[in-house]
């Protein structure tokens, strides 16, 4: 009712400004919109207050768990994991082993720790923007009306800046690494909706038509012909929602999370150069190492379904 009474005074305003609409922008008839969007949130915030405290701790203690394993690891025990994971991904020896040394340069700028934290947060964003993004692409590929309407949502999200994502999760969630976990998914989702649609569309016809001729079912076909057919374009769009979730470290840092981006932060606020090179360096070899990782697992998914598109490699 509060909301209906809001509108009805801004009408009111409005219609007493239009005489002079002539000669000045009429300030009565200013939207509201602020006020609109703060009396939202806290009123979520206000109802729904306990949800998100519950959803805080169990995130929070995913966090640390995860983290904590990996920082009780043995140092050259996670980075020779990972460079069999490289190599497995691109079937390169030498670019495993290149990365690999670089992880082994960024624990010699005193950047281990800091490097783990910042793994962690973007390994939960990144999950969690699969978990939600791929459902949401599929419904979208398989949809008209779901994909109308989330186009121009889309749109939207990809052209606000990226600062204005944390204001929300920190009225939801506090400062910390659970807003800043939060507000990377919500600025990484987007590819990852986009590129499962737009893989899923791009499957060859005359196969689901193949696959319908032989009595696959609607549900056979997507999770038997077009999932596997999209994978290549799914997995481009989990690459870019990693990018995209590491892009987003720096300014994360700003409201609690941990990690490289907070080493930036830092040597920006003390006008320390080498501080924020060597924590910028360090985040770019992460990016860098999962870039090679997911684009080498997304050729070989590429490469595996060639087969199925009517020839082999010859």
């Amino acid at each position: 009712m509060n909301l209906f009474s809001q509108l009805g005074t801004w009408f009111q305003e409005c219609r007493a400004s239009l005489s002079q609409i002539l000669t000045t922008f009429p300030e009565g008839c200013r939207i509201p919109l602020k006020e609109w969007s703060n009396d939202g949130l806290r009123s979520l915030v206000r109802n729904y207050g306990n949800i998100f405290d519950i959803v805080n701790d169990q995130v929070l203690l995913i966090l640390y768990r995860l983290e904590g394993l990996l920082l009780a690891l043995p140092w050259w025990l996670v980075i020779l994991a990972i460079g069999v994971v490289a190599w497995s991904a691109s079937g390169k020896r030498g670019l495993a082993v290149g990365l690999a040394l670089s992880l082994v340069v960024i624990g010699m700028f005193g950047l281990w720790d800091d490097t783990v934290r910042t793994l962690t947060i973007m390994l939960l964003a990144t999950t969690l923007t699969v978990l939600v993004g791929l459902p949401i692409g599929i419904l979208a590929a398989t949809s008209r009306t779901v994909q109308a309407i989330t186009n121009p949502i889309l749109d939207g999200m990809q052209t606000l800046p990226s600062f204005v994502y944390l204001i929300p999760m920190v009225f939801f969630f506090g400062l910390g690494n659970v807003a800043a976990i939060f507000a990377t998914f919500t600025y990484a989702v987007p590819p990852m909706i986009r590129l499962t649609n737009l893989g899923i569309r791009l499957v060859d016809e005359q196969v689901v038509e193949a696959s319908e001729a032989f009595g696959a079912s609607t549900v056979q076909v997507l999770w038997g012909v077009r999932l596997p057919l999209a994978m290549p374009t799914i997995m481009a769009g989990v690459n870019q929602a990693i990018m995209m979730a590491l892009a987003m470290a720096v300014i994360a840092s700003m409201i609690g999370a941990r990690g490289l981006g907070a080493e930036v932060l830092r040597g920006v606020n003390n006008g320390n150069f080498g501080q924020g090179l060597e924590a910028g360096l360090a985040i770019v070899v992460l990016a860098i190492i999962l870039d090679r990782i997911t684009a080498g697992y997304g050729r070989r998914l590429d490469y595996s379904t060639e087969p199925a598109q009517g020839g082999g490699r010859g």
